[in-house]
């Protein structure tokens, strides 16, 4: 383990993040014992109360199992964390895993076209306006950054619309992960958002409470896009 002296004014945070980095990058690997609290302590010249601490988050993430009395093991984190782990996968040290973007870029094309059959399916009530004021925002700006942004916002009304927790929440954890990367995205996003008539098309169909043709008009908008970006990261892939 490359484990360094952290920082004291952010001490938990800093251990959870070393510990996370080493579990991530398989230096940790799954079934591994830890070093005992009083072994972290020594090595990261931090206190036991706040390895202990550090300790509890990453067991809470998934990433450990704490035995009382018993060896801390590294767990498979592909088995047992969760959504909110996905924005540290798709950074780490600086740099894009291309395998995970090209994930996020898949579940953004499935998980679109469900979440616009329930928006429609369930005709929440002023959920047009919302959709059409978001889309108003999207026409009224050459920006692509921020074109993606209020693209994003008309999501996020569909995703209410859809009144499910499971993809709200997926939701937020795809955002969070993906909302660093706008600027990067921007090229190859730029004829998605774009493309009013589309978002337009999909509202309307949600608005109508036209399940079939929300799911039509979600793939319709959202493949042409998703197609290149991982037709993109295939190729970045490949070079590395």
């Amino acid at each position: 383990m490359a484990l360094q002296q952290v920082n004291r004014r952010s001490v938990p945070e800093e251990v959870f993040d070393q510990i996370l980095a080493d579990v991530l990058s398989g230096e940790m690997r799954p079934g591994e014992p830890l070093p005992s609290e009083r072994r972290l302590a020594e090595v990261l010249g931090v206190s036991r109360p706040a390895v202990r601490e550090a300790l509890k988050r990453v067991a809470a993430a998934g990433l450990v199992e704490v035995r009382q009395g018993d060896a801390t093991t590294v767990r498979d984190f592909r088995r047992h964390a969760g959504l909110d782990l996905l924005p540290r996968l798709l950074l780490r040290n600086g740099e894009l895993d291309l395998a995970v973007a090209r994930s996020i870029v898949e579940a953004r094309l499935h998980n679109g076209p469900k979440v616009a059959e329930l928006a429609a399916q369930r005709r929440e009530p002023g959920l047009g306006a919302r959709l059409e004021e978001s889309i108003a925002a999207l026409e009224s700006t050459d920006d692509p950054v921020a074109q993606q942004r209020h693209a994003l916002t008309f999501w996020d009304h569909v995703v209410d619309g859809a009144d499910s927790i499971v993809f709200r929440l997926m939701f937020n954890t795809l955002r969070a992960a993906y909302e660093p990367a706008l600027p990067a995205l921007a090229a190859m996003m730029a004829a998605e958002v774009g493309r009013t008539d589309a978002y337009r098309a999909l509202a309307a169909a949600i608005v109508a409470g036209e399940p079939t043709a929300a799911v039509a008009a979600a793939g319709e908008l959202l493949e042409p896009a998703t197609t290149a970006l991982i037709a993109a990261l295939t190729a970045l892939e490949e070079q590395r």
